[in-house]
């Protein structure tokens, strides 16, 4: 007996990719209606973005334009590799995810899995930064015509769709994945340790990359090339090459192997996002307390606040160290400080160092200062702080609890500074004794102690002021890197206000290591703290009554439109 199909399912089954195309370019209609200050972001993001693409175009037809056809594959390989590992890696650091159709909301709806992942992938190809990576990769097809003919030209254009399909579902599919794992709290903590672990071999990694890149020739080079690219990440990108250049075989089995990685891919996402869709599944049965000790109201506190007394001022503390251990967009910030905050000092101390030796490559801090210290732990603190850039549009439409009550804006902002400082400082200082010891120089550790509370305080004090006057939404997903359309420029707008300012004005610690000698090793750390614990507490004053007068609008602007 034939089962019936319901309207709703006949439905279903004619929606096409073309429908979540239409949706989305109505949901950005919406969005940008009587938002006159998004319209002119989302001008200024596609002039950037065409900018970016300009400049990459005219790298990667250099060498059809030279007619160099020795470079071309080394240009291909890793051009096209580079534009892969950003598209995994900078959603996740910087930009989040596009997620004007967010995935939750087709949850109740009967679409097939397949149906809904190759409309979400065709929806994503309407965006600024996959346009800009297409004319970006462009300049292979104009390469391999050039170097070629028209045939190699084609498959050269196949080999550019192709791999733009596989960051799109790359992107997607890691973002995805690494959301879900987030939300799961047994694998919290070992997610936390891997990417540190990671993050600590990023730094002597990429010292053997400098030493392997000076010690090598362009034949060898060459050779590395041609292993990346019959690699996912430059398979794609190299078949318009590898038929100028007569290997039509090759061609045809690198675009074999972009296809299967990009099947692989959206399998990957799909099982990743319908995990989202369903959401998270519970953990375990609820611990119930020990005991009632203190009251109901001492239960609210966690044990990292115990401190704090039983007022407003510590009722938000308690709070936002609750959400910022539970939340999973917010732990996801916290993470990359962690692997941000490891690496870039390393790389900074460490890359100036020669390894052309009798005996081989030789790894140690020879070339490092305390100015340079200073340089770096500046940057680690700037960036640290960067995370309150945006901190009300984590609450959303939740801060409206808060404007009912009547907060102070002075109170707001030293209670979620407070809150974040508690995970954020033990890990900066960490990073301080460990950079120390790894230099071999413990006498530094003061200098970077210094620096480090200078621009972290600073870096406070500016993000007050950045998150009430630059605030955004940000979508109502399960997913802790999605982004509304457009607002992935926004944010790098504000990461980058917030870094310039947090840098300059602790910028006379690096002057101070350079000038003062031995005598600052002794006061950096003093003077760095007072500076910036002076800094967040005389920016929470300042920026409290810029809150106090903006609250409405702040809410306005952080509610997610639907």
């Amino acid at each position: 007996m034939a089962v019936p199909v319901t309207v709703p399912e006949r439905l279903a089954r004619r929606v096409s990719s073309r429908h979540f195309v239409r949706l989305k370019l109505r949901v950005l209609g919406n969005n940008f209606r009587g938002q006159k200050w998004r319209i002119a972001l989302f001008v200024l993001g596609l002039l950037l973005g065409l900018w970016f693409a300009a400049v990459g175009f005219f790298l990667l037809a250099t060498p059809g334009l030279a007619d160099e056809p020795r470079y071309a594959l080394m240009v291909a390989a890793f051009g096209g590799g580079l534009l892969t590992l950003g598209w995994l890696l900078l959603p996740l650091v910087f930009f989040g995810v596009d997620e004007t159709l967010d995935p939750a909301r087709f949850a109740l709806l009967p679409l097939s899995r397949r149906t809904l992942v190759t409309g979400l992938l065709a929806a994503a190809l309407v965006s600024v930064p996959a346009l800009a990576t297409a004319l970006t990769a462009a300049g292979l097809v104009v390469t391999a015509g050039l170097l070629g003919g028209w045939s190699a030209a084609l498959v050269g254009a196949l080999g550019v769709v192709a791999g733009l399909l596989v960051c799109l579902a790359g992107a997607r599919a890691l973002t995805s994945a690494f959301a879900t794992m987030l939300r799961s709290r047994r694998v919290r903590d070992l997610a936390a340790v891997l990417l540190a672990v990671l993050a600590a071999l990023l730094g002597p990694l990429q010292l053997l990359v400098l030493a392997a890149v000076r010690q090598t020739d362009w034949d060898r080079l060459d050779g590395v090339a041609r292993v990346v690219g019959w690699t996912p990440f430059g398979a794609p990108w190299t078949v318009g090459v590898d038929v100028a250049e007569g290997r039509a075989g090759a061609a045809v089995a690198k675009l074999l192997i972009a296809v299967a990685t990009l099947g692989v891919l959206l399998f990957w996402w799909s099982r990743s996002l319908e995990s989202a869709m369903v959401g998270a599944a519970s953990s375990g049965p609820a611990r119930t307390p020990r005991g009632v000790a203190g009251g109901a109201v001492a239960q609210l506190f966690p044990r990292a606040v115990g401190w704090a007394r039983r007022d407003r001022f510590g009722a938000l503390v308690a709070r936002e160290c609750r959400y910022w251990w539970r939340d999973a967009r917010r732990r996801a910030n916290l993470i990359t400080v962690a692997v941000v905050g490891v690496f870039v000092p390393v790389m900074v101390n460490l890359g100036g160092v020669s390894f052309t030796t009798e005996g081989g490559a030789e790894l140690g801090g020879g070339d490092s200062s305390p100015a340079l210290v200073s340089l770096s732990m500046i940057f680690v603190g700037a960036l640290a702080s960067l995370t309150l850039a945006n901190q009300f549009g984590f609450d959303g439409s939740s801060y409206a609890a808060n404007l009912v009550a009547g907060v102070p804006g002075r109170v707001e902002l030293r209670a979620r500074m407070t809150a974040f400082s508690i995970y954020v400082v033990p890990m900066l200082v960490v990073i301080a004794v460990a950079l120390a010891l790894f230099l071999g120089r413990p006498a530094w550790l003061g200098v970077m102690g210094g620096a480090l509370a200078a621009a972290y305080g600073c870096g406070l004090a500016i993000n007050g002021f950045v998150s009430v006057l630059g605030a955004y939404s940000l979508p109502e997903s399960s997913n802790p890197f999605a982004m509304n359309s457009g607002a992935g420029f926004t944010k790098g707008l504000l990461t980058l206000v917030s870094m310039v300012g947090s840098a300059v004005v602790a910028v006379p610690f690096v002057v101070a290591a350079a000038l003062l000698g031995d005598v600052w090793l002794w006061l950096a750390l003093p003077i760095g703290l007072a500076y910036g614990v002076g800094a967040a507490l005389l920016g929470a004053y300042l920026a409290g009554d810029t809150l106090d007068r903006r609250q409405p609008e702040l809410l306005a602007t952080v509610t997610p439109r639907r």
